[in-house]
């Protein structure tokens, strides 16, 4: 098959910005691997009001591009909107499928996927904008402080706060609902963060992230020096490999295909919480999934290959 890709990049997510980087770091290497590549930017700013099909599809359509690789974090890029878009025009694309994104972005129907297969996930519970304060109480008193909300399908830690008392957790909610019409409160498991990148059906080497902020939020993930990256994570022989092998448990459990990355906390008992997966993580010069990769031996430009070749595979 003669390629002619098009790097979709931007949209109309709070995470654009990042969705650009991303996009830019692609194309360079796909077209040092040799590729016919161009650059496709959806959206017009920074969260365009509406993500219009068509216009989309015209733009695609013109392009002339047999072959997408799909950068767009979050929103219309990770919620299943592009990859049906493009099964409609029949060009095959990067990574997940329709059904495997939606279950992911959608932090509620994930965990409740993992709940049916047995993948530890901490305690949580589901707020919609028509709930009671006066049951936050209730709620308190079953998952206890400290709390995380965060919106159910936000990606790159936007509207995630850490709460430590009752004043703290209303704002927090409030933020979270800026995002999201539901929410997501749960437990806080204090411990490491770890993450595993995953190509084809492969747990790659787990880092561990150690941030100067509380946990690992929008600063620590793309601001330089914020985060030390600890590769491989400095983990008992056991425990890398139970880290490794629930990630790719979550990961198959919603049916994902290509690449991710699963994002993972332990407690002071070294044991195992799947927070989320990314079906569309970063790929910019400090991204999670790439840095794994290359501790595998597989340098950035060699990703951006092995995930065309695995998609059309």
């Amino acid at each position: 098959m003669d390629l002619n890709i098009g790097v979709l990049m931007g949209g109309n997510s709070s995470e654009r910005e990042i969705s650009l980087k991303s996009g830019e770091a692609v194309y360079k290497a796909l077209k040092q691997e040799g590729y016919r590549v161009e650059k496709i930017k959806i959206g017009k700013g920074q969260r365009a009001n509406v993500i219009k099909k068509e216009e989309i599809a015209i733009q695609i359509k013109k392009s002339g591009i047999n072959f997408a690789f799909i950068v767009l974090h979050g929103g219309f890029g990770e919620n299943g909107g592009i990859q049906r878009l493009l099964e409609e025009l029949s060009i095959p694309y990067s990574g997940s499928g329709v059904l495997p994104s939606q279950r992911a972005i959608d932090k509620s129907l994930s965990k409740e996927i993992f709940g049916r297969n047995k993948i530890p996930v901490p305690k949580y519970k589901i707020l919609e904008e028509s709930f009671c304060k006066e049951n936050l109480n209730f709620l308190i008193k079953k998952l206890n402080f400290p709390l995380v909300v965060k919106p159910i399908s936000q990606g790159s830690s936007i509207g995630i706060s850490i709460v430590d008392n009752l004043q703290v957790l209303i704002k927090a909610i409030s933020i979270a609902f800026k995002y999201d019409k539901h929410i997501i409160v749960e437990e806080y498991i204090n411990g490491k963060e770890v993450t595993v990148g995953i190509l084809g059906e492969k747990s790659l080497t787990p880092i561990s992230l150690v941030s100067k902020n509380r946990f690992y939020d929008y600063s620590a993930k793309y601001e330089f020096g914020m985060t030390e990256y600890l590769l491989p994570a400095p983990l008992p022989k056991k425990v890398s490999v139970c880290v490794q092998k629930i990630a790719l448990d979550a990961y198959l459990a919603l049916g994902c295909s290509v690449f991710g990355r699963v994002d993972l906390m332990l407690n002071k008992k070294n044991q195992c919480f799947v927070l989320e997966v990314n079906t569309i993580p970063g790929f910019t010069e400090i991204s999670l999934l790439p840095k794994a990769a290359e501790a595998e031996g597989i340098c950035f430009n060699k990703l951006c290959r092995k995930i065309v070749e695995l998609s059309i595979r």
